[in-house]
């Protein structure tokens, strides 16, 4: 069976990002998205259902997260699905699906001056550009 780990979703910030070190001293940002999906329900009425995704970023990508993501912001997240377990002192564990972001697109309106890896700044000075996303990716080496 192939190994294939590949998740694309879009939605809101539910809060804002929270940013932590490890002891190696490498910025982890975690956050969670609020994802909309509207259908028609068996009464033929439109619902709207909710799903919310937890995301972890790391290094690069997570300080990126930290400068320009706020509560409410759109995001389309791309990466792969990750699993931890969390003991608490009962002696209870939970399990936790995320996930790891390898690129981050903010798609609100950016500021004028933003600048990311991979983004021509240059281009705001273009009559022609229109352009309202941000996209930050992080290459693992």
């Amino acid at each position: 069976m192939p190994e294939i780990n590949c998740v694309q979703i879009a939605g809101n910030l539910t809060k804002d990002p929270t940013l932590r070190k490890t002891a190696n001293g490498i910025p982890v940002a975690n956050f969670c998205i609020a994802s909309n999906r509207k259908y028609r329900d068996t009464n033929n009425q439109w619902s709207e259902d909710v799903c919310y995704v937890g995301v972890v970023a790391w290094s690069r990508l997570a300080e990126s997260c930290m400068e320009k993501l706020h509560k409410g912001n759109a995001v389309l997240v791309e990466g792969e699905l990750q699993s931890r377990t969390l003991h608490n002192e009962d002696g209870y564990s939970r399990t936790i699906v995320e996930i790891k972001a390898h690129r981050i697109q903010f798609l609100n309106k950016m500021d004028i001056g933003y600048e990311a890896e991979g983004f021509d700044a240059d281009r705001l000075n273009a009559p022609d550009f229109k352009e309202t996303t941000v996209v930050v990716e992080v290459k693992e080496e």
